[in-house]
């Protein structure tokens, strides 16, 4: 009997597809690498009995890497990633073993039934697959097709059952344009991040440790807040005036009216207009209108909608939406939720999606009232071609769910009722009256018929106090008419569902990388989430994006990486050369790059203002061998001495203390020795902070980490198998060697000749 493996994206899928296509009757047991479940069962495919083996990936099994030494941030130009750097296919978490996983499950099998999830990544994740698993499966013979690819959108029993009747080929162009932008984020990233990144470092202590990242995606977005921030910084308040008028219907009520003009922004006209209008003591009417209206039903769900509601009025953010979002898929709550459609597909299903909310206890009335009445038809969206838009699959409960889930599964169900729901209709009523020579108006809104607000009520129409009837001609006597001073106000900060707008306006990302760019932003202290999910740029944000602007704008604005996304999306379409893209893009960004690495004094300037250079930070210590004046010791994680004359800083072993060690200086490099100490194990050693850093025999690493150890290291052969901090003590014994004869010290000799004489020891 042949055997079919089919792979899904994730386990819970794995097992849910599994049960389906089985029927529940089926044997599972986990995997080699015991992240994932294999689930086996015997069933039919191209009509001969076959034995099935559904396992999974978890997520992407390969990552794109550098080769060798371009991972290493000393030993090689920033420049030469763009071009000259190698990069391969790496394991993307190698204690998941994915790739002998996958080739154990694979050995010996026939066909290959690909379940990925229906998008350009999961097209990509395809391929990662197959490359792993083809190599091991059984040969084919006479060009029998052996490797297939399941479609769907929801984690049913029609649409898998439907997807495995119709089964199709994976696409390579959508994986090639994944490819094409995962090489060129990391070449463009990585090269950009490592020199702005080092260049700052150990210059301003505020950015000790700080990762000064940028990214093609994630620098627009912090563009988009720092935009913001600029324009409530540079706004000025101006003062203006309003008239505001109100009039008498009876006894006990009373309309407030609205001034046509609006509002004056100088005052002696606007007390003009108030002296004029105190006059009257009646208000006129000059016009009535009762007009019938219509708010629309909400077009179907889409991703970048759904995120924007979640942060909005959930309070959730947009990587926590989404994670939620897709766990409620997997289980096969909702439809899938990466999606660009807002427009139902012609042979969509409304009522039986409808129907299975009918009992639901919050909205069982609304669903039975649409069901009885006939479902209105929604309303013509976008049909991006991808995913149906985001739908309930089945009903759910707040117990079965509770939390975060239920909020989000309750939005996404009422949306959808909503869509195929009535618009909401209501009659509002206008009347216009004169004082004087002014005009003055108010309004009234009553509600027909509410429609989809029964089920999404924060939709509703904000309800005014009825007006009296009245007809041209009628007056009504004044009650107070008075001016009122007010300023103008700034913007807020962006909340993270207006910074979605504009990512998804100008092409900033996907609707599935869109979460992951606001949440970098955010977790590389670029902006801080205030109150009401509103993105406040950190200073160092601020000046990031300012030395952008100085040096290439853009660098931050949104429009180069919209050309290349539009280019990527010709790749998907088969439109567009892989190569000639990559290449291209490269090259455009690496003459960016050296004009930035060139023009870096400009963003420089703005560091300054900003930061506190290294230079004013610590306190003296011990004194540098290359200008014997004394170098800062600098506390703050990494610790770390700064000599301010040569602009040169030497790390330190950190989780210690730091103190002189009785003056004596190194004979290699004369550079004051310091005493490290660890008070909790009782240990400690003089180093010099000049080896530390560069290490002064060919076979010691350089030693960047906590000291491992205090045994002195005897002999060639063990010196040579030793690393790092177990040198040092070894090193300290040399020193004392060299003290007792005196002559080294006094006449400080070249460093090879006190080399060789310390290999001797």
């Amino acid at each position: 009997m042949k055997t079919v493996l089919m792979v899904a994206e994730k386990p819970s899928l794995a097992q849910s597809i599994a049960k389906i296509l089985s029927r529940g009757n089926m044997s599972s047991h986990k995997g080699l690498n015991g992240a994932c479940s294999v689930h086996e069962y015997t069933g039919t495919f191209a009509g001969q009995p076959m034995r099935f083996k559904m396992t999974s990936v978890c997520g992407h099994v390969m990552t794109l890497d550098f080769l060798g030494k371009y991972n290493k941030w000393d030993k090689v130009d920033p420049a030469e990633l763009f071009s000259q750097a190698p990069t391969e296919k790496k394991e993307a978490n190698p204690k998941l073993n994915m790739v002998k996983f996958l080739q154990v499950e694979g050995r010996g099998c026939d066909y290959i039934v690909l379940w990925l999830d229906c998008d350009k990544e999961g097209e990509n994740i395809c391929f990662e697959v197959l490359d792993t698993v083809l190599p091991v499966m059984n040969k084919a013979h006479g060009g029998e097709k052996t490797v297939f690819r399941a479609r769907f959108s929801s984690i049913t029993d029609t649409d898998i059952c439907n997807a495995m009747a119709h089964l199709g080929e994976p696409d390579h162009n959508e994986a090639l344009s994944v490819d094409a932008r995962q090489e060129l984020d990391l070449r463009i990233g990585c090269a950009f991040t490592r020199f702005q990144t080092k260049y700052f470092q150990g210059k301003y202590g505020d950015l000790d440790s700080s990762l000064i990242s940028f990214g093609p995606c994630q620098t627009p977005t912090l563009g988009f807040c720092v935009e913001r921030h600029d324009k409530i910084q540079s706004f000025k308040p101006e003062t203006y005036w309003v008239l505001q008028a109100k009039v008498n219907t009876d006894k006990d009520r009373s309309l407030l009216l609205d001034w046509d003009r609006v509002r004056v922004f100088d005052r002696e006209i606007a007390q003009m207009f108030l002296n004029l209008t105190k006059l009257e003591k009646e208000a006129q009417v000059e016009a009535t209108s009762r007009k019938e209206k219509a708010k629309q039903r909400p077009l179907a769900l889409n991703t970048v909608e759904m995120l924007r509601v979640a942060s909005s009025a959930l309070g959730m953010g947009p990587q926590h939406a989404m994670q939620t979002a897709e766990r409620l898929y997997t289980q096969g709550y909702i439809s899938y939720p990466r999606t660009e459609t807002t427009h139902y597909p012609e042979n969509f299903d409304l009522k039986v999606s409808l129907r299975q909310q009918a009992n639901h206890p919050y909205w069982a009335d609304s669903v039975k009232r649409l069901l009885a009445e006939g479902i209105n038809r929604p309303r013509k969206g976008h049909d991006a071609g991808d995913h149906p838009p985001i739908t309930p699959m089945r009903s759910a409960t707040e117990a079965e769910l509770g939390g975060d889930a239920w909020r989000l599964y309750e939005y996404i169900t009422r949306h959808f009722i909503a869509t195929v729901s009535h618009d909401c209709r209501y009659l509002q009523s206008t009347i216009s009256f004169r004082i004087g020579p002014e005009l003055f108006t108010c309004s009234g809104r009553t509600v027909i018929s509410p429609g989809f607000t029964e089920v999404m009520p924060w939709q509703s129409v904000p309800l005014e106090e009825s007006l009296p009837t009245c007809q041209r001609g009628d007056t009504f006597p004044v009650g107070e008419v008075k001016m009122l001073e007010k300023q103008t106000s700034p913007p807020d900060y962006l909340t993270e569902a207006e910074l979605i707008t504009l990512m998804e306006k100008h092409g900033i990302g996907t609707d599935a990388s869109i979460p992951v760019h606001i949440n970098n932003v955010c977790q590389r202290n670029y902006v801080t989430v205030e109150s009401g999910r509103r993105l406040k740029p950190t200073n160092l944000g601020i000046v990031l994006v300012h030395g952008y602007y100085k040096i290439d704008a853009e660098l931050v604005l949104p429009t180069i990486r919209s050309a290349v996304e539009r280019q990527l999306n010709l790749i998907a379409q088969g439109k567009a050369d892989y190569r000639q893209v990559l290449s291209h893009t490269l090259d455009v960004f690496k003459r960016k790059f050296h004009y930035f690495v060139d023009s870096i004094a400009g963003m420089d300037e703005l560091m300054e203002v900003s930061f506190s250079p290294l230079a004013a930070t610590g306190k003296p210590l011990s004194r540098c061998g290359k200008c014997h004046r004394f170098m800062k010791y600098i506390q703050a994680k990494p610790s770390r001495l700064h000599c301010s004359h040569c602009d040169e800083t030497y790390t330190l072993p950190q989780n210690g203390t730091i103190k002189l060690y009785k003056e004596l200086r190194c004979p290699l490099d004369d550079f004051e020795l310091v005493l490290w100490s660890s008070g909790s194990r009782g240990k400690s050693y003089p180093l010099c902070p000049y080896c530390y850093n560069h290490p002064p025999f060919r076979d010691m690493k350089k030693a960047l980490a906590q000291p491992a150890g205090h045994r002195p290291v005897r002999g060639v052969r063990e010196r040579r198998a030793g690393a790092g901090p177990h040198l040092w003590p070894q090193v300290e014994g040399c020193l004392q060697q060299v003290q007792r004869r005196g002559a080294l010290l006094r006449e400080r000799p070249p460093r090879a000749r006190v080399r060789r004489h310390l290999q001797r020891l």
